[in-house]
């Protein structure tokens, strides 16, 4: 039951990555193809500033970046990937560590030379996921290249988490607005609040300390802690689908119209 119950969450976490990296490519594509990059800014504040090709050309990358490594992230899951396939989940594997580098620098140099939306404490978070990320990465590249594969897992699980953080804020803001019938505990204007802070580091936090629970509770609970942890990643996967559902009927779609 654990191992069905982690399985089930995977597969609606990948659903949902997906729908999100269609939706970035679909909107920020069109509007490449179309000539009118400005339309980027009504959905990232001073996402493209007239002049500055450099910071124009990190958040173009961050964008490209951010749908290869969703994509890559769904095939480093698949298991029949790594038995059947292992040169092609250890060539993927090696293009995800480099996407992940790219778009936490990336991330770090946005966040220190762009006016965006939030305050401190969300830009902290930010900078506090990158160098998770960069860590992350670092971890998981060592214990593969020297053949620690089991502790290789784990580091690019954590990495995995890590990375889906921006991914984990949109449908958990989603979520909690659905829940709560609109905002609460943050002003939409300013995008600042208690909820946005806290949200701003649980994106990836919570995620991760699921993530320890379960490792310690396959490798060491009796069968009550693991029906117990299959319950709680039961609650976990329809609080997930609430928000992929939210995120596409309220932000993504209404986009791509």
């Amino acid at each position: 039951m654990l191992k069905a119950a982690a399985a089930g969450w995977c597969v609606v976490a990948v659903v949902g990555q997906l729908m999100f990296a269609g939706y970035v490519a679909v909107f920020y594509g069109r509007a490449v193809a179309d000539g009118q990059t400005s339309r980027w800014n009504q959905t990232l504040p001073s996402g493209l500033v007239p002049g500055d090709t450099l910071g124009n050309g990190v958040v173009a990358s961050h964008l490209l970046f951010a749908v290869l490594i969703i994509v890559g992230g769904a095939i480093q899951l698949l298991p029949q990937v790594r038995r059947r396939a292992p040169a092609l989940h250890r060539w993927n594997g090696r293009v995800y560590l480099f996407s992940a580098v790219v778009m936490s620098l990336g991330g770090l140099f946005i966040v220190g030379t762009r006016q965006g939306v939030g305050d401190t404490s969300q830009h902290l978070a930010i900078c506090v996921n990158a160098l998770l990320i960069l860590t992350f990465a670092a971890l998981a590249g060592r214990d593969a290249v020297a053949r620690r594969f089991d502790s290789h897992r784990r580091w690019a699980l954590r990495l995995y988490l890590a990375v889906a953080g921006v991914w984990f804020f949109r449908i958990g803001l989603m979520a909690w607005l659905v829940l709560n019938r609109g905002p609460a505990g943050f002003d939409p204007r300013s995008f600042q609040g208690p909820f946005l802070t806290f949200l701003a580091f649980a994106q990836y936090l919570l995620p991760l300390s699921v993530l320890e629970i379960y490792f310690r509770v396959r490798a060491q609970a009796g069968s009550r802690g693991r029906l117990a942890m299959a319950a709680g990643l039961g609650v976990i996967t329809l609080l997930t689908a609430l928000g992929i559902g939210a995120a596409a009927m309220l932000m993504w779609l209404p986009r791509l119209r």
